[in-house]
């Protein structure tokens, strides 16, 4: 009788009946040479045997409507060779089925419960050690294991830049939580390694090989000849990595016990001995389906699934501790069956554990902000700054360009802050494609300011490791266009971790991006993307949107302020067409060009905007590009009596409600001037957020029209002009306000 529920598995019945049928070894049996220890066979078979049952009790607690999670790894426990290989203070990035890896990497620390570990994951608790419930996880900051989700792939580019981050942070002398001869280990399916993020990871580690840059990544590759119903073709994983240029590879099957053992031992000292990238080809098989809702048989012949149970592993391991005299059949079904009754004990007992409470417990972890600590780290004017800029600090020069400005900023974190880097395509010798970079790698070095692979995932990965190895990193996306080529590493990795850590890991990062349009028609789409739907929605993310250069630089300052104080992930969306502009309303009059500001000067916190001129008949609400073409049309209307005035939000997320329900209650009518487009835009969340507040006055918007940008003078036939603006503005200004003032 199974204990958590009613119905006994297949592998369950094949195990038993398998090891009770198996004769015992002759006494005085010995090891082959170079086989595995009784130790280490025993220690497997535990973790194996633990996990197994921990899967049985998952599929169980879903059938009672009490577990909420079944995805298992039952055949994958072979992993547990893996993590025998490794130190606990290795950091982890794991497959989702590393049931067997977790629980052998548990025995490493005393004082770790790890069948209750993964038991309060599947009922959700709140106790769970990692994420607290929110996600079913395998991760423990104990234990070295860094939580990932299911999805496919999208942890491995961390994980290379975790590799990456240790050596430089190492040559820095940054602090950080892993020893200096850690070596990163992350596991993955066979169908994942078809994935373009898998990819792009596997070249960007071979890449820094190449160049002889310290690598310490051990990929392990769990092959199933699955992903879920589509079948990975035989030898495929050995056919596309077993010459992969610059990672060595090594494969051994899931059912040889000792074979795994040895295997992960010697690639896992020869990656911690040389720093070079290493796959391990772990040939296993899929036991029970993909999950509880897998219904294997519809698309797999019965007499394959069965095939599949002669290669169980735990099988495998048992026929090793019973042939070499280890324990006898009978002692193994014991050890198994304890697993099976402390499994069921322990699955009840944490269906009485709390969940998580409200609304407010499960967002805790989301973005946890201290906004004075960052006001006061922005304010600090270091002494590494000092040093640097000695008498000619750029508060000293005169009116700065948008580019110039957030050049002097970056150079200001990078003198702040010796753990800062600023990398990206063409950051270093180039400067950057508009200049915006230069001369920084001139002055800090390539090892802080450095190019990279020309592959936005790889770029975003570099930057997620770099921020677990207690650097702060500054990546910089060419274009916005580019950046929806690796979106999910903000979404689904940078903005996750926190959440799935319950705060214990954090990747903070300031995300460059040039971006929007007005470009005079020059290169289309590509390089006029004004698309920012995909930041917004991400739960957390800081999205900044500098206009004017002086708050480009205070703003700069606060989002490294955040991402060093809270762990913040910040997307800094710098307009192309602002970069080198000094004049507003005329040639000449340098009007928009501006004055540096110190440290602790003009502060700009997260989510606050910025109102320039107090009239008290219409406020345009803008920015980006919108705000200098506010700006003239707000000229025109005052030459003209009309009192306007304009309210920069400069924070696309969080937007500053409270400035602009405070501007709008001002004037009684408001038109917001968005240069995105009209679905999916920034004016529909504004528009959203003052009907939400009682705004009872007038609204208007203008936007660009719902296109991509073509070339040339096309261009403005989509792009919002400054003559619909003020078009708008009159239009608006003859209804009534609708507002007592």
């Amino acid at each position: 009788m199974n204990p958590t529920g009613d119905r006994i598995e297949q592998i369950d019945e094949h195990f038993t009946s398998a090891v009770a049928d198996m004769v015992p070894a002759l006494s005085g049996t010995g090891a082959e040479p170079g086989a595995s220890s009784a130790a280490e066979l025993s220690a497997l078979f535990d973790a194996q045997a633990g996990s197994r049952h921990l899967d049985f009790a998952a599929r169980a607690l879903g059938r009672r409507k009490l577990g909420f999670y079944s995805i298992g790894s039952s055949g994958h426990e072979s992993n547990a060779a893996v993590a025998a290989a490794l130190r606990p203070t290795d950091p982890a990035l794991l497959h989702y089925r590393s049931g067997a890896f977790y629980l052998r990497r548990a025995r490493q620390v005393p004082g770790h419960d790890p069948l209750r570990d993964v038991l309060l994951g599947v009922v959700a608790s709140a106790e769970e050690p990692i994420s607290a419930g929110r996600h079913k996880v395998f991760g423990h900051g104990e234990l070295g294991i860094i939580p990932q989700t299911s999805t496919i792939a999208s942890h491995l580019p961390r994980a290379m830049g975790l590799a990456f981050a240790l050596g430089r942070a190492e040559r820095l002398g940054v602090d950080h939580e892993w020893p200096s001869d850690s070596v990163v280990v992350s596991s993955f399916g066979d169908a994942s390694a078809n994935h373009s993020t898998a990819l792009g990871a596997f070249n960007a580690a071979a890449h820094c090989a190449h160049q002889g840059l310290p690598m310490p990544l051990l990929l392990v590759c769990e092959d199933n000849g699955l992903g879920i119903s589509v079948r990975t073709p035989p030898d495929w994983v050995a056919h596309m990595y077993s010459h992969h240029p610059g990672i060595r590879y090594s494969t051994v099957d899931g059912d040889d016990p000792s074979g795994c053992l040895a295997a992960a031992a010697e690639l896992a000292e020869w990656v911690r001995e040389h720093r070079r990238p290493a796959l391990l080809h772990l040939r296993t098989v899929r036991l029970m389906g993909h999950a509880g809702s897998d219904v294997e048989s519809s698309y797999r012949t019965r007499s394959e699934i069965l095939a599949d149970h002669d290669r169980d592993p735990l099988v495998a391991t048992a026929t090793a501790l019973i042939r070499r005299g280890i324990r006898s059949p009978a002692a193994v079904l014991e050890r198994y069956e304890s697993f099976r009754a402390e499994v069921a004990r322990v699955a009840e007992e944490v269906l009485s554990r709390p969940k998580l409470a409200d609304r407010a417990a499960v967002m805790a972890a989301i973005a946890p902000a201290d906004p004075g600590v960052v006001r006061d780290r922005s304010a600090h004017r270091s002494a590494g700054r000092a040093r640097h800029f000695g008498s000619t600090a750029p508060e000293s020069e005169g009116p700065l360009t948008l580019a110039e400005s957030i050049n002097r900023g970056l150079a200001d974190a990078l003198a702040s802050d010796p753990g800062t880097l600023v990398f990206g395509e063409d950051v270093a010798g180039k400067g950057g494609v508009y200049g915006v970079t230069r001369g920084l790698r001139r002055a800090f070095g390539g090892f802080r300011v450095f190019d990279t692979v020309l592959d936005e995932q790889s770029i975003l990965g570099t930057a997620l490791g770099a921020g677990l190895a207690g650097m702060l990193p500054i990546p910089e996306i060419q274009y916005l266009a580019y950046l929806h080529n690796a979106a999910d590493q903000l979404r689904g990795e940078a903005a996750t971790l926190g959440f799935f850590s319950n705060g214990r890991f954090r990747n903070p990062m300031v995300v460059r991006i040039a971006g929007y349009g007005y470009q005079k028609g020059f290169g289309g789409h590509f390089h006029n993307d004004n698309s920012v739907a995909a930041l917004r929605d991400i739960p957390g993310l800081v999205v900044a949107s500098p206009s004017c250069p002086d708050d480009a630089a205070a703003m700069l300052r606060t989002c490294v302020a955040a991402a060093r104080v809270d762990g913040r992930v910040c997307v800094f969306l710098e307009p192309i067409a602002l970069y080198h502009e000094r004049h507003l309303h005329a040639p000449g009059d340098n009007a928009w060009a501006a004055h540096y500001p110190a440290p602790g000067d003009g502060h700009v916190p997260i989510g606050s905007a910025r109102t320039h001129g107090s009239g008290d008949e219409l406020t345009l609400v803008t920015f980006g590009n919108g705000l200098p073409r506010c700006l003239r049309v707000a000229r025109r209307l005052e030459r003209e009596g009309v009192g306007v005035r304009v309210l920069d939000l400069r924070w696309l997320s969080p937007l500053p409600a409270e400035d602009l329900l405070a501007a709008a209650a001002a004037t009684g009518r408001v038109l917001v001037a968005d240069e995105t487009r009209r679905s999916g835009g920034v004016s529909e969340p504004v528009v959203t957020a003052l009907v939400d507040a009682g705004f009872t006055g007038s609204i208007a918007r203008v936007t660009s029209a719902d296109s991509f940008i073509p070339l040339g003078d096309a261009a403005h036939h989509v792009l919002l002009e400054e003559q619909c603006i003020e078009d708008a503005a009159r239009k608006l200004l003859q209804r009534p306000s609708g507002m007592a003032r």
